[in-house]
């Protein structure tokens, strides 16, 4: 009989570790000096960590690696290898549970990187604010709501530098469109598109797979960690764990703290009066939709006329769900079974122009606007429109390198991380606002607290 190690006991566990240190609210780390090294463990040693921040920790000095499966621990030695060949991966501890982390080096580290799946987000975040480190979290920032605030609060008690790996949030586009829309170059914009082609879901009616031995190597409990106990199936470890509402979020969830990040900065966008499922392909108890449309309504704010957020995603009705129409480990659909606003075709054949495969669309009274998954590509549409409107002025400060860099330099006194959790925690929740209107069902419309009733 598998020992039940559910949320409460992981937790309770994840706690002690730190035992009494929690309660020593007044450490933190000093920043450390500008050409120092930064002592950095990474925390998850998937496709993200792996192949993104391994590179970029390299840079500063990574001490320690993490992860519930040795086969990748090795990876992330070998990648270390590659891309520093000068770097002893002797020196750098490996750890099978974050808990041991900090247990055996929690006063030895400057900063951690997570990068684990969605459900294992806020705790080791929340252990490592408690020590006084510097915290950069893969998006979303959490797995619920609560978490996610709770991770904004700590990290304001405890005075720690904070960025959510949204690294959109650092580009060149994100404050373009800012500075396009405060200028007045598409007018009041009233409607907001974002789209992706991701499938993290699946079609109603499919059952959970067989459970299967564990793979050698893997440490099954410290991987399921606060979530719900489950057997092991190849469906959830290493990527397909996005489409389990256990461990991920869906495709909003996956994606939607890149795209909507850019409409939420630029229009401020914080606080929604509702959101409402409005179209749905497929679902279960168990598992996300495999595709979604989701409508948030936002009053006026602050000389800003309200609007309407629409989020579509993943599978269209009718298309079927197999390898030939999702096919690959990132889950991609193809474009023919797209489930993308009919819009955007339309703007395609009007402009004589492709547009993104992920990106959003914002809709003012006075003209358009388009970009890619980053903000790549912010332009105005027509062409012709984006030409004649005169540059805007530079009135965001610009970010210099890469969305990591930004986080570094953040640790060492510079100026707050672009995507710290102050912006981070708010965009996150208005992410999963889209799962609770998931949960509601379709054509339910979930009204949100005002600022004042919060």
């Amino acid at each position: 009989m598998p020992v039940n190690w559910g949320r409460r006991t992981f937790v309770k566990a994840a706690l002690a570790v730190v035992g009494g240190q929690t309660t020593r609210t007044t450490y933190s780390q000093s920043a450390p000096a500008a050409k120092k090294p930064l002592r950095v463990a990474l925390i998850g040693c998937g496709l993200q960590g792996v192949g993104v921040h391994i590179p970029a920790l390299c840079k500063e000095r990574l001490v320690a690696v993490v992860d519930p499966d040795t086969r990748r621990l090795d990876a992330a030695l070998k990648r270390v290898r590659e891309v520093s060949p000068a770097t002893d991966t002797a020196a750098i501890r490996t750890f099978g549970d974050y808990r041991r982390l900090f247990d055996a080096m929690g006063r030895e580290l400057d900063a951690v990187l997570i990068a684990t799946p969605n459900h294992q987000h806020a705790l080791p975040a929340l252990l490592a604010i408690r020590l006084g480190l510097h915290v950069y979290v893969e998006k979303p920032l959490a797995h619920t709501i609560e978490e996610t605030r709770q991770l904004v609060a700590e990290a304001r008690r405890h005075g720690v530098v904070t960025q959510m790996g949204n690294q959109g949030q650092s580009s060149e586009g994100s404050r373009l469109l800012c500075e396009y829309v405060a200028a007045g170059a598409i007018g009041q914009v009233h409607t907001v598109h974002c789209w992706t082609d991701r499938c993290n879901g699946f079609p109603s009616g499919i059952a959970r797979p067989p459970a299967r031995p564990v793979p050698a190597g893997l440490d099954w409990k410290a991987w399921l960690g606060p979530a719900p106990y489950r057997d092991y199936h190849d469906g959830l470890h290493p990527h397909d764990w996005h489409s389990w509402r256990d461990f991920g979020n869906g495709s909003i969830g996956n994606m939607g703290c890149h795209i909507i990040n850019h409409a939420y900065w630029a229009l401020r966008l914080a606080r929604p009066a509702a959101v409402e499922l409005e179209a749905v392909n497929g679902g279960g108890d168990d598992y996300w939709p495999a595709g979604a449309r989701i409508r948030w309504e936002f009053p006026a704010r602050d000389g800003l006329a309200p609007l309407n957020l629409y989020w579509h995603d993943g599978l269209a009705k009718g298309k079927p769900y197999n390898e030939k129409t999702v096919p690959g480990v990132y889950k991609h659909v193809i474009p023919e079974a797209w489930n993308l606003p009919p819009l955007r075709a339309e703007l395609e054949q009007t402009y004589d122009r492709e547009l993104p495969e992920e990106g959003s669309l914002l809709i003012g009274d006075k003209g358009l606007m388009v970009m890619g998954r980053h903000a790549d590509g912010c332009r105005m549409l027509p062409e012709a429109a984006h030409r004649a409107f005169p540059r805007p002025a530079r009135t965001l400060p610009r970010v210099k390198g890469t969305h990591q860099e930004d986080f570094f330099r953040a640790c060492r006194g510079g100026a707050p991380a672009s995507s710290n959790f102050d912006h981070a925690g708010p965009l996150t929740e208005l992410v999963l606002l889209g799962n609770l209107a998931v949960r509601a069902g379709e054509g339910r419309r979930v009204e949100c607290q005002s600022a004042a009733q919060s």
